[in-house]
C-alpha cells in the first residue's frame, strides 16, 4: 500500500514515516500543500495523511483541490486542530477521517486499515474503460472492440496505470516507480519499449490511438480525435 504523508513538522514527519515503513507501507513525504496536490496528480496513493496547517496550501485547500480534480483517495487529517468545528470543517471539505495530535501509533494504523478497506469496498472497480478499450482487473483480460488482446504482465500493469489515470499525463519517472518499482534511470528505455508494444497491440490494428505521447513530459491514455 502506498501512502502520501503531508506534514511540515520535520520531527513529526520523520517519526510517522519511520513507523509506517516499519509497518510495511510505502511512504512519500511532502511538507507543502501545493506539493501534496501535485504528488496526487501524478501518483496513485491508497491513503493520504494530511496536516491541516501547511505552507503553500493548507489542508482544507488541498482536499478541495483533490476532490475538484476527481481524486477520491481517502484522506485522514492528522492535526492538532481538535475543536469540533475544525473536525466538521475538515470532513465537510472532503476529508474521510480525523485523528488528533498527539496520537497513538496503533490507532493511526487501525484508521489507515479501515479507510483503505472502506475505499476498496465502495470505490474499487473490476473494470476500466477508455473508449472501446476495456481492462478486466480480476480476469486480467484486455479487450478492444470486443476483441481479446493478449498482454504480458508488465504490459498489463502499465496499461492499468495509464487507464486508471485517464486524461492525466504520467511521466516516465512515475511509470518506472509504479510499474517496475525502481527510481528514475535516464539511460533505461524500458518504458518506451513497453509503450511501443502496447501501441502495436491496442492501437495500430484499430486505427485510433488511445496511448498518446506528450513530448518531453510523458504519456496519457485518452480517446484521440
Amino acid at each position: 500500500m502506498k501512502i502520501l504523508l503531508a506534514e511540515d513538522d520535520p520531527l513529526a514527519a520523520k517519526f510517522t514515516r519511520k513507523g509506517l515503513e516499519q509497518s510495511g507501507y510505502s511512504v512519500d513525504c511532502v511538507d507543502d500543500g501545493r506539493d501534496a496536490v501535485n504528488a496526487c496528480l501524478y501518483t496513485h496513493y491508497d491513503v493520504i495523511i494530511l496536516d491541516r496547517t501547511m505552507p503553500g496550501l493548507d489542508g482544507l485547500s488541498v482536499v478541495k483541490a483533490l476532490r475538484s480534480s476527481d481524486i477520491k483517495t481517502p484522506v485522514l487529517f492528522l492535526t492538532a486542530m481538535i475543536d469540533v468545528d475544525d473536525r466538521v470543517e475538515g470532513l465537510m471539505a472532503g476529508g474521510d477521517d480525523y485523528l488528533d495530535k498527539p496520537f497513538h501509533f496503533s490507532e493511526l494504523l487501525a484508521r489507515i486499515t479501515a479507510l483503505s478497506r472502506r475505499h476498496v469496498a465502495v470505490a474499487e472497480t473490476t473494470k476500466l474503460t477508455c473508449g472501446k478499450l476495456e481492462l478486466d482487473l480480476h480476469m486480467r483480460v484486455a479487450k478492444r472492440d470486443g476483441q481479446v488482446i493478449k498482454l504480458l504482465n508488465k504490459e498489463f500493469a502499465l496499461l492499468e496505470i495509464l487507464m486508471r489515470n485517464e486524461g492525466r499525463i504520467m511521466t516516465k519517472t512515475v511509470l518506472l516507480e509504479q510499474v517496475w518499482d525502481f527510481n528514475f534511470d535516464p539511460q533505461t528505455t524500458v518504458v518506451e519499449t513497453h509503450i511501443s508494444r502496447l501501441r502495436t497491440k491496442i492501437d495500430k490494428p484499430f486505427g485510433q490511438h488511445y496511448i498518446n505521447t506528450v513530448r518531453n513530459v510523458g504519456y496519457v491514455c485518452r480517446v484521440s480525435s
